[in-house]
């Protein structure tokens, strides 16, 4: 990193996820009871799909797929995290030009290679520090990544108004790097009713479970773009989708008459 990093400071600290490292130790050590020993882990999952809301409603969910990357250090080099814009209207895909994140349990720096590399081969990949300036969708996964991979590079790449082709290209050249992984950050239906909200999102899990990325949209899945053009990758990549969680805000911290859906999956390439 350089003498003097240029650090993207935490928006959502405080807010969404508590803003001091005690807090957080204490928090992930609890969600994370059963350290993996490195060299028990021969295949961690590739891809996670995961929540970003508060922790106190779907961090929980989001430990669980987390947890499948304990102790894969030695192979996880890069994460890429992508997640749908909820403040900044824009076209394509955004990233920014910062050499690290700011967390609460120290920065994480950005993979400024990876980053350059799909700037100078995708057109809609552009930088924007404003539309990542305030986005909760992608901060709310660099403590996680930082407590359980506190030497892993991030990739923060924001979705806009985007085709999921235009989305599964980018991932699909990121997919072909050796280390790199990916957390797809997206919550489910928003503000129905507990049980019909439980039927729509049944309804969304069994799409994405069977890997039926053109019938998603936004009602569905906030990060619903992300999840395409991960999926769209199962042709070329031949990879198992498994469900680890579904459940909502009711089931957590909310009210059971305006609830958000959140869910789990971890995505495992088939090896010939």
């Amino acid at each position: 990193m350089n003498a003097n990093p240029r650090i993207k400071e935490a928006a959502v600290s405080g807010l969404f996820y508590p803003n001091n490292s005690f807090e957080l130790h204490s928090m992930f050590d609890q969600w994370f009871v059963n350290p993996v020993d490195s060299s028990a882990v021969e295949e961690p999952p590739r891809a996670l799909i995961l929540p970003h809301a508060g922790y106190v409603y779907s961090g929980k969910t989001a430990a669980k797929g987390y947890a499948l990357w304990q102790g894969a250090a030695d192979k996880i080099k890069t994460v890429v995290v992508m997640g749908p814009a909820h403040r900044v209207g824009f076209q394509g895909i955004t990233t920014v030009d910062f050499d690290a994140v700011e967390t609460p349990l120290g920065a994480l720096q950005i993979d400024a290679k990876l980053r350059d590399s799909l700037l100078a081969e995708f057109p809609q990949v552009e930088i924007s520090n404003y539309a990542q300036q305030l986005e909760h969708s992608l901060e709310v996964h660099f403590p996680f990544i930082k407590y359980l991979l506190p030497d892993v590079k991030v990739l923060p790449l924001l979705n806009g108004s985007v085709q999921p082709a235009e989305v599964a290209a980018v991932l699909r050249t990121l997919w072909q790097q050796e280390g790199v992984y990916f957390v797809i950050s997206s919550d489910l239906s928003h503000f129905h009713f507990y049980e019909e909200a439980q039927h729509i999102d049944q309804q969304t899990a069994e799409m994405v479970n069977h890997g039926q990325w053109q019938e998603l949209n936004g009602e569905r899945a906030c990060g619903y773009k992300g999840i395409q053009g991960l999926l769209e990758l199962k042709n070329d990549n031949p990879f198992k989708i498994q469900m680890l969680e579904l459940i909502n805000s009711g089931d957590t911290a909310g009210d059971k008459s305006r609830v958000v859906g959140y869910g789990a999956w971890v995505i495992s390439e088939e090896r010939p």
